[in-house]
């Protein structure tokens, strides 16, 4: 237990600093890869780690074998690991913080949808969940890192667009103060809302990269942490495919990759 304690402390204090850079894993092998790089923490990635298994993204694979997809991941890397836990799977908080400790796991990932009727959760609702998460933290000893996963950006979140900062701003200080370390504002494209969530939700905002948004304007609009959720995971099938793609072409003709199989 004293170990998961370092761990979690040292993930928390990357959140303060340097730009934290986490290039999201969903096997033990891409895990080995990014710590082998020298990234500081393997994060996982549902949508990734749920169709390995087989299963769609949404908590439609079966909770256990996330966790114990996320045991494997934590086994075989010797810095810590954060996973996206979805919205908890249901499980209530002092259960969910077990499991984490169980796979030998110091953050996660939770987010604001409600998968079964979609939508989103009711922020204050949301916001006394994640102070029992929070609570069952300490009263087992390991200082979890809560990263609070807010989904107004996304369509799926249903909030018009023209009230999707307004709403994730309020979310995200009702979660820090609930007890979140960090909030996730999944889904903003705009480096003028990135700024706006940084300097009016206090404490350390989650980002995304995209076509205004580089690493260094993240970092330079105060961003703590960039995550890429199955990005990496969908670019390696898409090589796969490629590569498939042209051995099936005739010997010596040309792929938009190159030469084809002779």
């Amino acid at each position: 237990m004293s170990d998961l304690t370092a761990h979690a402390d040292q993930l928390r204090d990357l959140h303060h600093g340097k730009l934290l850079v986490l290039p999201n894993a969903w096997d033990e092998a891409s895990a080995e890869l990014v710590a082998e790089a020298g990234f500081p923490v393997v994060a996982t990635s549902s949508a990734a780690v749920a169709d390995v298994l087989g299963h769609q993204d949404g908590e439609q694979a079966p909770w256990r074998e996330m966790f114990a997809a996320a045991a494997r991941i934590a086994r075989a890397v010797p810095v810590p690991v954060t996973v996206d836990a979805e919205a908890g799977y249901g499980l209530a908080p002092r259960q969910l913080v077990a499991e984490l400790l169980e796979a030998g796991v110091v953050g996660c990932n939770l987010e604001d949808t409600d998968h079964r009727t979609a939508g989103l959760v009711d922020a204050a609702a949301h916001a006394d969940w994640l102070a029992e998460v929070r609570a069952a933290a300490v009263e087992a000893g390991v200082p979890i890192v809560v990263n609070a996963r807010i989904d107004t950006f996304l369509p799926s979140g249903g909030v018009p667009e023209a009230d999707r900062l307004t709403e994730a701003i309020r979310r995200g200080r009702r979660y820090r103060q609930a007890g979140a370390d960090c909030v996730y504002p999944i889904g903003v494209a705009a480096a003028d809302d990135v700024g706006r969530l940084v300097a009016e939700v206090p404490g350390p905002v989650n980002g995304n990269t995209g076509a205004e948004l580089t690493l260094a304007a993240l970092e330079s609009l105060g961003v703590a942490r960039v995550s890429f959720g199955p990005r990496f995971y969908r670019a390696g099938l898409a090589g796969l495919r490629s590569a498939l793609e042209d051995l099936r072409r005739p010997a010596g003709t040309e792929g938009p990759d190159g030469p084809g199989r002779r």
